[in-house]
């Protein structure tokens, strides 16, 4: 049976034929699964995939199929998640988000891959000093990572975000308006609700491109910068469990909510 010809064309020359049937049908269960993989896999951008909850998100994606172009500035770990994936295709762009030529790269990538469907800014900065010996300098820094970062490649990746793709910006409950909060996170928590009002700001100016834009406020995630910033406490939630909320979150959320500051913990934010 000529694999090339029509399906109704082979269908009638296996007739009367059991073994050219099952061919068949295990034929056009090939070209169904096929179509349905080339339909249903999206093209991902993670930020801060060398570790914790990014480098978890973008090995589930790949995993389930997906197209991650993923970025962080350690290119040697950025090259052991692409060896640890074992389906999909992770593509390394190492990058330093408060450099324009690097966030260029990243830009030509995406472009590469025939534009998004998703875009994750998970990549952050965490600094721990009580607020009266924190120097401004602290406080611009964590700004230009966890704000002007997500700022400058959004404005980068927004020709490559297809109709219908869907922007997560990750801040945090240290950000979170009512919810607890913890002495010493002054710059941090300064940024991370910047984060949350850009979202809300980008989820209007974004709606008539068809581009939802949401805001994760998440908890304690035992990630490494969770250890730097609090060592010896032990936080509810892995960074892998994580990784697997984010990665169906960034494919699915957008259905549900958009412009929306979603608070993502175990405690009670209010």
């Amino acid at each position: 049976m000529r694999p090339n010809l029509p399906l109704k064309k082979r269908f009638f020359q296996a007739e009367g034929n059991l073994n050219e049937l099952f061919t068949f049908a295990f034929v056009c269960r090939i070209e169904l699964e096929l179509q349905h993989y080339i339909i249903m896999s999206k093209t991902i951008l993670v930020t801060g995939a060398s570790r914790g909850i990014g480098f978890q998100t973008a090995l589930k994606l790949a995993e389930n199929g997906h197209t991650v172009i993923a970025t962080a500035r350690s290119e040697k770990k950025l090259n052991a998640l692409s060896e640890q994936a074992e389906s999909g295709s992770i593509i390394p762009v190492p990058a330093d988000l408060t450099i324009l030529s690097d966030i260029g790269r990243l830009a030509e990538a995406a472009e590469a891959e025939n534009g998004l469907d998703g875009l994750i800014n998970n990549a952050g900065l965490v600094h721990r000093e009580a607020f009266m010996e924190t120097d401004i300098e602290d406080f611009q820094k964590l700004m230009d990572v966890n704000v002007y970062g997500i700022v400058r490649l959004i404005q980068a990746l927004k020709p490559q975000l297809k109709k219908g793709s869907h922007i997560v910006n990750m801040s945090s409950m240290s950000g979170y308006l009512g919810s607890l909060k913890f002495p010493g996170l002054s710059a941090y928590g300064a940024a991370k609700a910047a984060v949350i009002g850009l979202s809300e700001v980008l989820s209007a100016e974004f709606s008539e491109d068809e581009i939802s834009v949401n805001c994760l406020a998440i908890g304690a995630v035992q990630t490494e910068m969770l250890e730097e910033a609090f060592p010896g406490f032990e936080a509810p939630v892995s960074p892998q469990q994580m990784g697997d909320y984010l990665a169906n979150f960034v494919l699915t959320g957008h259905q549900f909510y958009n412009g929306k500051v979603l608070p993502v913990a175990l405690n009670d934010p209010s």
